[in-house]
């Protein structure tokens, strides 16, 4: 079992200590935001950039905020943002604010509010600033870790995997619940061609409305497991 946040570590301690309750084998990970192109690619010195990482993020919320205020929706600012700022090892997020959106009556469902307002192209989205995906890589390396693309069929750009590659990517996620069969045999195929391990996930976010798969609904075959683990690293 892994719990894979985005930009912080805040969860291991409570997650590695159930799993060793329960006799689960825990694998530390987090998922980083890179951006290439404009666009979000998601793969401790580790912790001092995972701080910055977070403050982009309150940036980024602030901003969205109040785009949405110009729209005539006015949210509180202080209140979505405070568990963020009064402990700095939780990564504000967009479903801050669609929780927010969805409590105070302006739409019914948080999957509702990123489609009307929070999604990449609607009226209150604000573009990431993030790291390049190489400098991520070198960071995760850095720290004797493993770098895996996340859901690349999400990010529509099967082009630049090859170049990330190059650039220290050591794994792509073939298994995820947003993945037909179809794009979990390419991401396989495309993974042995460039020599690149194979990782999966639910992608689990605790939220009825955006979660495609519960806890475990999609996981990661032994035999690729085992090749991940096995993976050569360096830090």
């Amino acid at each position: 079992m892994s719990v894979t946040d985005h930009d912080t570590v805040a969860a291991w301690e409570a997650a590695s200590t159930a799993c060793a309750a329960a006799a689960i084998e825990w694998v530390p990970g987090i998922e980083i935001s890179a951006i290439a192109d404009g666009a979000d690619v998601h793969a401790p010195g580790l912790q001092s950039f995972l701080a910055e990482q977070r403050r982009r993020r309150i940036d980024r919320v602030r901003q969205m905020i109040d785009r949405l205020a110009s729209l005539g929706i006015s949210l509180d600012a202080d209140a979505i943002l405070g568990p963020g700022i009064e402990d700095s090892s939780k990564a504000a997020g967009r479903p801050w604010i669609a929780r927010a959106l969805v409590a105070g009556g302006h739409v019914e469902t948080t999957n509702e509010a990123f489609e009307r307002w929070l999604s990449r192209g609607r009226p209150a989205f604000v573009p990431r600033l993030g790291a390049r995906p190489e400098d991520v890589f070198a960071r995760i390396h850095e720290a004797g870790g493993i770098a895996s693309l996340a859901h690349p069929g999400l990010l529509g750009h099967d082009e630049w995997i090859a170049a990330f590659a190059s650039a220290g990517l050591d794994a792509v996620e073939a298994y995820h619940p947003k993945h037909d069969p179809g794009s979990t045999l390419r991401y396989l195929g495309l993974a042995d061609r460039l020599g690149l391990a194979v990782s999966g996930r639910s992608d689990y976010h605790a939220d009825q409305a955006r979660d495609a798969a519960g806890p475990g609904g999609v996981s990661l075959p032994r035999e690729a497991y085992e090749n991940l683990k096995a993976r050569p690293r360096s830090g």
